[in-house]
């Protein structure tokens, strides 16, 4: 009997253990150190992106070696990836082995991924407001922007349920690149705001070809008149402008609904005419565009550089370029008295460690690419805006903008009109919720357009039948048919199986009740 009641104990103990584990996923707050302590030698590693940019390169390895001279005792390892993605991928295979970076350049439908570890990553709001090493604290080296002084929009960017796990650090938008030059020599003008039935009847227009087979605006053997970089931007705008459902902050998942399907049937008609193609299925706009052999290329701000025949960044012979005009315009809207664009653009994320002087470490350098002379150099090297009002008004930024034209790198008329476009919409941009599994939904959503245009141009035949078959096909390919759809109402959300801690928590609960059960039937027989 002695055995059983200290079995029985030590079952409640581990049900008392497994219940504390049960919330792992949650991340806890990190502890702020009273000081930093800068007599202890310090190593962090900082993974970042730069588009195979060499100024952007020089910029970072600036930013560090500037940093290092301040604190002498940090030591920054830097690793350049090509690719989001990359970076994405990498992290998460790091998570189970505990060595993810220090700070990390990343979205926040990838941070949502890695929340689901236990405290990686470290919440910011405590950290923001810390009177010595916070946002413009008092102990810090450098001229940190208050919080007050990063846009709100770009900062409430990087929350995600309660917390602030983001720092933004670069903010871009989508733009319509457009060759003013042949929309007019198609006999149209160009609106003040571009909008979708415009560019579809001007595109349709350009689809016309003399007797040769070259086409009439271009005397050439290839015109594509739209071409979209992002297709899961493309689809997100579209449903965001329509006021249609896309997700919510639940997480439920509302894509495959009536508003995606007639976007799809567009998409599909204007593709069967040769008036729309994506990046994946035919190539970079900017290189088509530059070639006169596309009118309207939509593609990121931070790709400016790469737009228009006198472009300081080219991916076409010099032979191959078509003198034309550029207009750079918002993406083409539904209601052009309510204009909406995206938000986009990398943010900083940094991870939690067992010792809290290197996460503070990190989070003081995080702090240092929000300086003016990180964030004014980064976005001169392409169509980014810096994320802080006090980069932004600042006299030298104020300058480079004014000096629009001047030259054809630096100042490229293109990239500066780019950027003022983000500036002068930043109200009228919008992000997606965040949440696990996001970015899979986002994904789910290019993949769709990319279907229809694909099977297009292999003449089937998209109709009803086929659209629902792309639906379950792409909920599939994605797991999200492992999720509520949010199509019908009411619909159970599939929570998918139980956890194994949530299974041994159970079972441990059944063998403790079993064990008490015995003791209290024993000590009653004794009685009796």
């Amino acid at each position: 009997m002695k055995r059983i009641k200290c079995a029985a104990l030590a079952l409640l103990m581990s049900v008392t253990f497994l219940t504390g584990c049960h919330g792992a996923e949650a991340q806890g707050a990190f502890a702020i150190p009273e000081s930093f302590d800068e007599n202890k030698n310090i190593e962090i590693t900082f993974w970042a992106k730069n588009d195979t940019n060499v100024v952007q390169s020089r910029i970072y390895s600036q930013a560090i070696e500037d940093f290092e001279k301040l604190y002498p005792n940090i030591t920054v390892n830097l690793r350049l990836y090509t690719e989001y993605g990359k970076i994405y991928n990498d992290v998460i295979t790091n998570i189970s082995t505990g060595t993810t970076p220090d700070v990390c350049i990343t979205y926040p439908d990838h941070i949502a991924t890695y929340l689901t570890g236990n405290n990686v990553v470290v919440p910011l709001d405590d950290l923001f407001e810390d009177e010595k090493y916070g946002l413009g604290g008092s102990e810090l080296k450098f001229d940190s922007p208050r919080k007050d002084e990063i846009v709100p929009e770009f900062l409430n960017e990087g929350r995600i349920g309660e917390s602030c796990y983001a720092l933004p650090y670069m903010r871009s938008t989508e733009a319509c690149y457009v060759n003013e030059t042949y929309v007019e020599e198609l006999g149209f003008k160009l609106p003040e705001v571009l909008t979708w039935d415009f560019m579809w009847e001007v595109a349709e227009a350009a689809t016309e070809k003399n007797p040769d087979g070259t086409y009439k605006v271009n005397g050439q053997n290839v015109m594509i008149p739209v071409i979209y970089k992002s297709t899961d931007n493309m689809m997100i705008t579209m449903l965001r402008q329509k006021g249609a459902d896309y997700t919510d902050s639940d997480g439920n998942i509302l894509l495959f609904n009536d508003d995606t399907k007639e976007i799809l049937e567009t998409v599909a008609q204007h593709t069967t005419t040769g008036a729309f193609s994506t990046f994946k299925i035919s190539g970079y706009p900017a290189n088509f565009l530059n070639a006169g052999q596309c009118i309207f290329a939509i593609d990121s701000t931070a790709g400016s550089t790469w737009m228009g025949s006198r472009a300081p960044l080219l991916d076409i012979a010099p032979d191959k370029v078509v003198e034309f005009e550029t207009k750079v315009m918002a993406v083409p809207q539904y209601d052009t008295s309510d204009i909406k664009m995206m938000s986009q653009g990398p943010s900083l994320c940094i991870f939690n460690k067992r010792d809290p002087q290197q996460v503070l470490a990190s989070w003081i350098f995080a702090q240092y690419l929000l300086t003016n002379e990180v964030q004014i150099a980064y976005s001169k090297t392409e169509g980014y805006i810096p994320v802080t009002t006090k980069a932004q008004n600042s006299p030298e930024y104020q300058d480079y903008l004014a000096k629009e034209g001047a030259d054809n790198s630096e100042h490229y008329d293109v990239k500066i009109e780019a950027v003022k476009l983000l500036m002068n919409n930043t109200k009228n941009t919008f992000v997606t919720a965040v949440f696990n599994g996001s970015a899979s939904v986002r994904d789910a959503a290019g993949q769709l357009i990319e279907n229809v245009t694909k099977s297009v141009r292999r003449k089937k035949t998209v109709d009803d039948a086929f659209i629902e078959a792309q639906y379950k096909e792409v909920r599939s390919l994605y797991h999200l048919d492992q999720r509520s759809s949010g199509n019908v109402a009411g619909e159970k959300r599939d929570l998918g199986p139980l956890p194994g801690a949530s299974k041994a928590l159970l079972t441990v609960l059944v063998l403790a009740w079993v064990l008490i059960g015995l003791v209290a039937f024993r000590e009653y027989k004794k009685k009796k």
